[in-house]
Formats: C-alpha cells, structure tokens, sequence
C-alpha cells in the first residue's frame, strides 16, 4: 500500500475552514464540525488540476464515466447492484434530508428519526412543513441500540410517511447490523413508511464489516427507500458539494425529483470530478486513512476512560466520538461539557445540538478526524481540566 501522510495535516488556521474560524485568535483546538484536517487525496487533487487546466467551467453534467465509478463503487463495496436511473444529483445530503421531507406525505405529516442525531435531521421536517416525531435511541450495557417497541409505539402514534435513518450512525458511531436494519424494514413495512437512508458515512467502517445499504436488503426495501451518498465525508472533500440520492422506485424518485425542481441547483464541474476520481482511484487512500482513524480512535477511547466522569461506547464507524458525560456534570455541577472544555482549550460539539431532551446538555461530539498531535494535546487538556475540578 502506498504510504500517505497523515500525520503532519494541512494548516488550516486562516483560511475559509468553518471549523477552524470559529476559535480564530484563541488557543482552543476545533474539533467538533465533521470535516477532517487531512488534504484530499492526491489523485483527486490531480484530477481537479487537470479539469481546472481545461479552463472552461460552463454548465455540465455527470458524465458517462462517473456512472460507471458510482455503480462499481456500489457492487464493490458493499454487494449492491444500483441501476443508474436510480441516481438523483444532489448539491449536498443535507439538500436532499430536505427534499425528501418535502416529496413524501404532505404538509402537516409526520417525519419520524431517532435522538441522539445530526441536527439536519432534527430542523428539515419543520422547515419542510411537517411534524417531528422522535424516539430516542438506547445506551444499554456500554452500547447504543434501538428500543424497537418503543419505535413502534411511537410510529403508531404520529403515523408518519416518513423516516429518517442515520446509517451509520452520527453522532453514536453505530454501524447498524442485518438485524437491525431488518426489524427497520419490518416496522416500515408495518406502518407503510418510506426510509429515507443517510449513509454518508459508509465508507467509513472502523471494523471489519462491510457496510449493508438499508435498500439492499430486498424488493420491498428498495422500493420504499431513499439512500442519501456522498464521497465528502470519507475522501474529505465536502466543501465541493457533490453527493446523491438512489430511488429504485420510479414514482418516488418523480416525486423526489419534482420537489427539488427550480430550487435545487444542479453539482458543480469540479464536485462532478472529485466524486468520480474518488470513487474511481482512492482505494488504497481510503485503506490508509481508515487505519489512521482506527488509531485516533483507540486513542481517544484510551484517553477517556481514564477520565473520571466520563465514558465513550464503542465507535464502529464515523470519526466522530459521542461522549457521554453526565457523571461528570452531576459531580461537580456543570451546566454544560462544551462550555467546559472549551475553556479548557478544546472546541467539541455541543450535545444538546442533538435533540436529547433533558440530558442532551450531558454529551459531547468529539471529531477525531485530525491530526495525532492535534488530538494527543486537546486530550490532554481534557484530562487536565478534569484532574483540576
């Protein structure tokens, strides 16, 4: 395998980077938007210099070739065979959280998810005209997992059209299993729900599991399913705005497409390019920068358990760790974590961001997508702001 650099990372102090501004001019380390500190890799970066050469950006649109990289990916990775006019183009996945609250049901249904979760999940239903319906997700003997009779009383009561799935999940860090995804299914098909599936984080499996996309798991789950993709997340190139929906049934995937139209632009060129290099070439990239989050990841699970206070289930995808720190709040009477340790030097993630009602102020999203010196020195500030209370 080839050898890439991780460990030195970009500077991105000053620059456009959201996540770095927010703490510009303070000595507090950001690690809480979800975008890592590593370059794109090379050959991306090779792909979009040739496409910049060209020098003409005018309108454009997926090319054949980019297709071709999507279904591959899909039937490599994970066992999928896609159909390419299942493929809606999206700007972004939180566009298309948006369009599918506004394609299934109508003004004033329900829209069901589970809490803790990533707060696009939490706003799209209302801003798209319908009800929130929420159940919470279970922490039960150091894992989080689902409370499935509790998820069908909640589905019996808001009757919702639809569901958004976090898949894998942000922020606990859960790969969901067959299991899982089948009692999913089930509880849709009993309720007559439509799933829409964001799985963002796909290819970003930190154990040695293949992820199962939700509509793979048969006709009846293909056809009432929205599967949301992008190659931002795992490749680290979100800012250029590339990602995609697969519909395999084509009244839904009409209606999805009628309710982005004259709202929702169409990708960029260079968005386009990346996409397919990444999917295409990025193999061996994609291998290394998992190992390197795996270590990150045993890094950060070491570090807080030996903080008093606070604990971490096990992550099994993301780079994203959800720590729980509720001891340490009714230990010593903090109001809230983040405040906390962002005195302390170190920008996490807001919990009640989140959607936990009455405890979500007990959690932090720490993103460990960065560099080893970069996490190694706001871990120790965590441990140090803890051993001073």
């Amino acid at each position: 395998m080839p050898q890439f650099d991780f460990e030195s990372g970009t500077d991105r102090r000053g620059s456009d980077s959201i996540k770095w501004a927010k703490y510009a001019g303070r000595d507090i380390l950001p690690l809480w938007v979800a975008d890592m500190d590593f370059a794109a890799p090379p050959v991306v970066l090779d792909a979009l210099r040739r496409r910049i050469e060209h020098g003409v950006f005018g309108y454009g649109q997926p090319m054949p070739s980019l297709l071709a990289a999507v279904r591959e990916h899909c039937a490599d990775e994970y066992g999928w065979a896609i159909d390419p006019d299942w493929i809606v183009w999206l700007p972004g996945l939180v566009t298309g959280l948006h369009v599918a609250s506004r394609a299934v049901g109508q003004a004033g249904d329900a829209v069901f998810t589970a809490t803790p979760v990533y707060p696009p999940f939490l706003s799209a239903p209302p801003d798209s005209g319908r009800r929130l319906a929420c159940c919470p997700l279970q922490l039960a003997d150091d894992r989080w997992g689902w409370d499935f009779a509790a998820v069908a009383e909640a589905l019996r009561r808001a009757q919702p059209k639809l569901w958004l799935l976090c898949h894998p999940h942000n922020p606990v860090g859960r790969a969901w299993n067959e299991d899982e995804l089948r009692e999913i299914l089930r509880l849709a098909e009993a309720h007559d729900v439509v799933v829409c599936s964001d799985e963002i984080h796909c290819d970003l499996m930190l154990e040695p599991r293949r992820h199962r996309p939700f509509a793979s798991l048969g006709v009846e789950a293909a056809r009432r399913s929205i599967t949301l993709m992008a190659p931002s997340k795992t490749f680290n190139i979100p800012g250029l705005g590339c990602a995609f929906a697969l519909i395999p049934d084509a009244r839904l995937r009409r209606d999805f497409r009628a309710a982005m139209h004259g709202i929702v632009p169409h990708v960029n060129v260079l968005g386009l390019v990346a996409c397919e290099s990444a999917y295409r070439d990025c193999r061996d990239w994609r291998a290394a920068s998992a190992d390197f989050l795996r270590g990150n990841r045993d890094r950060v699970a070491a570090a807080v358990a030996a903080m008093p206070g606070l604990a971490l289930a096990p992550v099994e995808a993301t780079y994203l760790a959800w720590i729980d720190a509720r001891e340490l709040c009714r230990a010593h009477g903090i109001d809230n974590p983040q405040r906390f340790f962002e005195h302390a030097g170190v920008g996490l993630s807001d919990g009640t961001d989140f959607g936990l009602a009455g405890e979500g102020g007990g959690f932090v999203r720490l993103n460990f997508g960065c560099t080893r010196a970069t996490l190694d020195t706001a871990l120790a500030r965590m441990a140090r702001a803890i051993s001073g209370l």
